[in-house]
């Protein structure tokens, strides 16, 4: 049975973490909530770091802890990789001997991911004769992954792993993330609170508040759900599908068709018949109800208002239809008024950037 699934009932001090969850066996799925909320807890309660007062874990069909039938996987009989914030690389080691020491831990009946495909995947391999204290912060946590890959888990866990690192070291850190998701065929639970991440990265989608599960289902569903935080503040975006249709060199763009209709977008790098998913920020998105003609913005779409909630003070997300894929529009109150914006009102959405995710 395909699928990883659990209830954990946990007390901490004042906090209780009481959670039942079913998620994919394969892909990432993003464990996402506020600092406080449980992610940290429940991802140690799986590992078997934690062990909870009662609980089941069952990982593509092979059970992990059952407390009914005095079952309990101690961590080190646990198939996974963990990747915390923190690097955690033995310092008196250089990489080679880091991955080493972590493949050593797996017998080699069991290795399913070779050292060499470790390293391809994290691009580490100019890096293997240098110690940890010589590595910029986006080294290390690609080392660390590949560590935790070298082990060959058949579940990966990752603690918030770019959240200590600056812009510019997470930007170097996640086109591997993607590589990861895109090449392996394993499940990897990433705990984030930065939505931008579970954009980016996540399948699949389980939120956490106050130590109760709150919601759970594809990202691109949750993404733009009004109930719920994600689709609030200035980070709400919506992920769509979309295929590369043609190029237009003259003007270095790239045509795309989604179920709305087309997107144009700057880029170099796409080819016909690509298929890519791509982010549009819901503060990204004007709404008029009539089309504009005579105006800068390519990428316009007629859309059906779903419902709308309150946002920051004085303005409003607006949830939209569009050709069967849901977009975000954030505006202030007095455009929606002036608009007089409700269920099933047709519109325009004009959109001023769409950003390609892989």
């Amino acid at each position: 049975m395909s699928g990883i699934a659990g209830t954990f009932c946990h007390s901490l001090g004042g906090f209780r973490l009481d959670v039942c969850f079913d998620l994919p066996g394969r892909g990432v799925t993003a464990i996402f909530g506020v600092s406080g909320s449980g992610k940290t807890s429940l991802l140690r309660c799986i590992a078997g770091l934690e062990r909870a007062d009662s609980g089941r874990l069952v990982v593509n069909g092979e059970v992990w802890q059952d407390d009914a039938a005095g079952v309990f996987l101690p961590v080190h009989r646990r198939p996974l990789g963990f990747v915390f914030q923190d690097a955690s690389l033995f310092a008196h080691l250089d990489v080679r001997r880091n991955l080493a020491y972590g493949r050593s831990r797996v017998p080699a009946a069991e290795r399913r991911v070779s050292l060499e495909q470790a390293v391809e995947l994290l691009g580490i391999a100019p890096l293997m004769a240098r110690r940890p204290d010589t590595l910029s912060g986006g080294e290390r946590q690609r080392v660390a992954i590949a560590r935790a890959l070298a082990t060959s888990p058949r579940l990966l866990l990752m603690d918030e792993p770019l959240a200590a690192l600056d812009l510019q070291r997470k930007a170097e850190v996640l086109p591997y993330l993607e590589r990861l998701q895109a090449e392996l065929e394993l499940p990897i639970l990433y705990v984030s609170h930065a939505p931008d991440e579970v954009a980016r990265l996540a399948d699949h989608l389980l939120l956490l508040e106050a130590g109760r599960v709150t919601a759970a289902g594809p990202t691109r569903d949750l993404l733009t759900r009004l109930d719920l935080p994600l689709a609030h503040g200035d980070a709400a975006a919506a992920v769509i599908a979309a295929t590369v249709t043609h190029l237009e060199p003259a003007w270095q763009l790239s045509h795309l068709e989604f179920s709305g209709g087309q997107i144009s977008l700057p880029s170099q790098t796409l080819q016909p018949g690509q298929r890519v998913r791509l982010r549009i920020q819901a503060r990204d998105v004007s709404l008029s109800l009539l089309r504009q003609e005579g105006s800068s913005v390519l990428n316009v779409f007629a859309a059906t208002v779903t419902g709308l909630a309150g946002d920051s003070p004085g303005q409003v997300m607006v949830s939209l239809d569009a050709g069967g894929s849901t977009l975000l529009a954030r505006i202030t109150r007095k455009s929606a008024a002036a608009l007089q914006l409700q269920p099933g009102c047709p519109v325009f959405a004009q959109v001023k950037g769409v950003a390609v995710l892989g």
